[in-house]
């Protein structure tokens, strides 16, 4: 059975009750519930973490044999180089996923540190970002 990790960065552990004009009312929770019981054949795992490092230690603990990682660090994105670089120093694929369409917001979100050592970007639609991100390392990398 193929392995593929969810990582999710800070503030993430707020989706349901945090801005729900952009990030909607569902909570991670329960959407990753729907995941595993929508894809039986796929190890899913999931961890979140508001702490940088614990992040990094997640990617290099995961990066040599998972088949895949889907990332939001959310805030992180545009500011950690140590995350970026703990990506480019892993195997496994990693894709960048975000909830909403951060090229629509503050320009400050327009930029990726991490996006040149990802698979690729999905971006603003919503928690389905993360489901077209799967289904990319289902068919094509798993």
């Amino acid at each position: 059975m193929k392995r593929i990790l969810i990582l999710n960065g800070p503030n993430l552990n707020l989706l349901g009750t945090r801005e729900q004009d952009i990030y909607g009312t569902e909570t991670f929770d329960a959407f990753y519930n729907q995941l595993k019981i929508q894809y039986p054949k796929i190890d899913l795992y999931y961890f979140q973490s508001n702490v940088e490092g614990e992040l990094i230690n997640q990617l290099h603990e995961v990066g040599f044999d998972y088949d895949g990682i889907i990332f939001n660090a959310g805030g992180y994105t545009h500011t950690s180089v140590a995350i970026a670089d703990a990506i480019a120093g892993i195997e496994t694929p990693v894709i960048e996923v975000h909830i909403s369409n951060v090229y629509a917001r503050e320009v400050y979100r327009h930029t990726s540190l991490m996006a040149k050592n990802c698979k690729g970007v999905i971006t603003g639609f919503g928690l389905t970002s993360y489901q077209l991100a799967l289904n990319y390392l289902i068919d094509e990398v798993v």
